[in-house]
């Protein structure tokens, strides 16, 4: 017969059902956390619970790059002392926050939202692929800048890859690709800085195989 919680009080199975709608909390774990926040001071609890609104309100994305912002520009786009004819293109927010943790890379950065994925239903359209290559098209001499593609290894990645390659390589702009110290299918967020730094450092022109 299955374990099944019974709770004494339904205002702590909401606070369970919510708490275990993360991903990867279970629902003892839920339980966990909701009976530790019981126990907490009201004011921390407030306190808590007013961030977690915040986060949902109050962030937004910039309207640049894509990154997580508490301003309309981010604080690498804002960051005149980076050099912003270097752009980084990554799938997600978290890979940025990657890269930064390597100090190995000093450009700026624009985030996909995702990676092509015909079985998961992401297409083009569903990325911010025709946003990058209008800001590519945008730059004075795209021919004297650089886009590194900073995608994963597997399929999705290379076919992604491939894709904003066909949408700029009409502009001239250099494009760069990880040299391969990350293994096949290795999501940047999980790369050790030390080997993610080299290969940011060692990138190689990218090229499509024939």
């Amino acid at each position: 017969m299955p374990y099944k919680e019974t709770y004494p009080s339904k205002l702590l199975q909401e606070a369970v059902d919510s708490i275990s709608s993360l991903p990867g909390v279970g629902r003892r774990s839920a339980l966990r956390l909701a009976l530790h926040l019981l126990r907490q001071p009201q004011e921390n609890v407030h306190h808590f619970t007013a961030a977690i609104n915040a986060l949902r309100d109050d962030v937004c994305y910039c309207r640049r790059c894509r990154m997580i912002s508490d301003e309309d520009i981010c604080s690498i786009c804002a960051d005149h002392t980076r050099d912003h004819r270097t752009i980084c293109v990554v799938e997600s927010v978290r890979d940025v926050m990657s890269i930064e943790a390597t100090g190995q890379y000093h450009g700026v950065y624009h985030v996909l939202g995702g990676i092509i994925s015909p079985i998961a239903g992401v297409g083009p359209s569903d990325l911010t692929i025709r946003e990058l290559s209008e800001r590519v098209k945008a730059l004075e001499n795209p021919a004297s800048a650089e886009v590194i593609l900073a995608l994963s290894g597997d399929v999705e990645g290379e076919t992604t890859a491939f894709y904003i390659y066909r949408q700029v390589e009409a502009t001239g702009v250099k494009v760069t690709s990880l040299a391969r110290g990350l293994g096949f299918g290795d999501d940047l967020e999980y790369a050790d800085s030390l080997t993610l730094g080299r290969s940011i450092q060692n990138r190689q022109v990218f090229k499509i195989d024939t």
